[in-house]
């Protein structure tokens, strides 16, 4: 063999080795269900259980190794079973269903369409009259996790669960009134439809109100609509005086086709379901 064709040829050897094998070096972060069940998450643990690596999140550094694609796979598979049933806290199975909501209505029913995407949607952007000096009196918008109530029992109330210590909090206190927007790329629809979330035939729904607190007589299930959907949400560090709220509405405004938008009847909106 020619010396300058042996590079070549070594370089050629080595290709169909690596064939063969994979580099691997990757970052887990789980939370087991006992972690999770057991934590102590207030405002002086949980800082604690960030760095400790017995802690809350755990972060599981894999060093370079070489595996064989079946070794590879079956490392994998044995890592699945022994996983923990929660990540990052929430149920695997819960989130699952969660975007099970199968197809949209027909964009005609617009009443149903609106109803199907303030039940499916997990968070919303909520807008506000801001209180912050420096934009006093100008729209602020605010990302919020939502429930109508748990997946089976959709009410077409949104409920909040909310600190004092939110920025969106303070405006509320000064302007109750706030509209809530949803799209439906949030979901798998448009992207399996290939629709920018611009795109009218992409959703999007805004319903705009009163934010006020839940009363008392309705506690019990404004806290299962939220904490059945946003399970971490009951673990979070009682200090900050979190505490429900909802939006009584005034208007439901809905884009789902070309051609315009329609203003729907808040009692068609109550009237109709998502299921």
């Amino acid at each position: 063999m020619r010396p300058r064709c042996f590079p070549l040829a070594l370089f050629a050897c080595f290709l169909c080795l690596g064939q063969n094998y994979t580099l691997r070096s990757s970052v887990s972060w789980v939370v087991s269900s006992n972690d999770v069940d057991d934590a102590d998450l207030s405002e002086e643990v949980a800082p604690a259980l960030l760095v400790d690596g017995a802690g809350l999140w755990k972060a599981n550094v894999l060093g370079d190794g070489i595996e064989t694609p079946r070794e590879q796979a079956k490392a994998e598979g044995d890592a699945a079973a022994r996983q923990s049933s929660r990540l990052f806290s929430y149920r695997i199975e819960k989130v699952k269903k969660a975007g099970s909501s199968g197809a949209p209505p027909p964009h005609q029913e617009t009443a149903r369409t609106a109803r199907y995407i303030a039940h499916y949607s997990d968070w919303g952007h909520l807008a506000t009259i801001s209180t912050l000096d420096k934009i006093k009196g100008l729209p602020f918008g605010n990302i919020f996790s939502v429930s109508d109530g748990p997946l089976d029992n959709s009410t077409g109330v949104i409920y909040f669960y909310v600190t004092p210590m939110d920025n969106t909090v303070a405006d509320l206190k000064s302007n109750s009134y706030a509209s809530l927007t949803f799209s439906e790329a949030e979901g798998e629809f448009c992207r399996q439809m290939m629709y920018d979330p611009e795109d009218p035939r992409c959703a999007r729904l805004t319903l705009t109100g009163k934010m006020v607190e839940v009363l008392p007589q309705e506690l019990a299930f404004a806290k299962e609509a939220m904490f059945s959907r946003h399970p971490v949400m009951a673990k979070w560090p009682v200090g900050h005086k979190w505490f429900f709220m909802k939006m009584d509405l005034v208007q439901v405004w809905l884009q789902d086709w070309v051609g315009g938008v329609s203003l729907i009847p808040v009692e068609d909106y109550f009237k109709a379901t998502p299921f």
